[in-house]
């Protein structure tokens, strides 16, 4: 069964188990989406192999099989500094970027 860890594991982002935002590979290290795709370009740092989207478990499971409350960061390289900025043309408007 999936451990469901609750955060990245890069930049300690709260990934609770119904959350759409959380990667893993088949040993189950936990990125949040913006770092498995920016920093890792969608491969494990720890491992090489892929990150997929963790699948949700019904909440109607979790009472009976809960998600792991074990914290696990890790000191990668590239995850002490902050993730790459998209192109100022890709920013959503309204974030205060005046051109």
């Amino acid at each position: 069964m999936l451990e469901l860890r609750p955060n990245c594991e890069c930049c300690d982002r709260d990934l609770p188990p119904q959350s759409g935002e959380a990667r893993i590979c088949t040993f189950e290290c936990t990125f949040c989406i913006d770092c498995a795709d920016s920093r890792f370009q969608g491969v494990c740092p720890n491992c090489e192999g892929d990150l997929a989207p963790r699948p949700i478990r019904p909440d109607s499971k979790l009472h009976r099989f809960p998600a792991s409350l074990r914290r696990i960061n890790k000191a990668h390289a590239v995850c002490a500094k902050p993730p790459p900025r998209p192109p100022l043309d890709e920013w959503p408007s309204g974030h205060g970027v005046t051109h």
